[in-house]
């Protein structure tokens, strides 16, 4: 299986290469991709190859059903990287209907570590267990899941310290969030969008004080 890798990665590179003399050149010399892209794991759901883009035109992380989590140092540092080093204007946060992560945390089945990992995606089950409940079927419920799991990932990107001094330094990054169908392989606008200017985070302080 390696060698067959191997294999089909030299006809990748020679198809390229005679496609465009100067691709490897020009990709090695510099990483300017004007998006950042927080996925899910799951291969069939490749930013690039779902987005229509070129590997250097978007900078990728990848997790278990999407999940922004606040003490996720690979996510967090992924985001300081794309919006502090690469200066991206955008950050695409894309869940996917079908998403095994969005159905193991609704089965009631042990799944090791991964439980942990998905405990945010349960407590958006409990707390919109009534709109849940108006879905047709499982699926059509897991699939909403799924949505509000990449909605609520945009405000949680949106209320971290990295995106707040970006704004606060006046940079024109903008949150976006969406979703993939796996079975007619299209993008959907879920209308959640977050921009400077958009968004006011929780004020700690005054919380505190009441």
């Amino acid at each position: 299986m390696l060698n067959d890798l191997l294999l089909r990665n030299r006809a990748w590179s020679a198809r390229r290469h005679a496609q465009e003399p100067d691709y490897f050149t020009r990709l090695a010399a510099l990483q300017a991709p004007e998006f950042f892209w927080i996925g899910c794991s799951d291969s069939r759901v490749p930013a690039n190859v779902v987005a229509g883009l070129d590997p250097g035109e978007v900078f990728v992380h990848r997790n278990v059903a999407n999940i922004v989590h606040s003490s996720d140092m690979n996510l967090l540092s992924a985001l300081e990287f794309a919006v502090d080093a690469l200066k991206v204007r955008e950050i695409i946060l894309c869940g996917h209907y079908g998403c095994g992560g969005v159905k193991a945390a609704t089965e009631d089945l042990p799944h090791g570590l991964a439980d942990h990992w998905l405990e945010p995606i349960r407590r958006l089950a409990r707390g919109y267990a009534v709109d849940l409940g108006r879905e047709r079927d499982t699926e059509a419920r897991r699939d909403r899941l799924a949505e509000l799991n990449v909605i609520e990932g945009v405000r949680r990107i949106c209320e971290t310290p990295i995106l707040q001094r970006a704004w606060r330094r006046g940079m024109k990054v903008r949150v976006h969030g969406l979703i993939y169908g796996l079975k007619d392989g299209l993008l959907r606008d879920l209308d959640c969008s977050i921009g400077p200017g958009h968004f006011q985070p929780p004020d700690f302080h005054q919380e505190a004080a009441q």
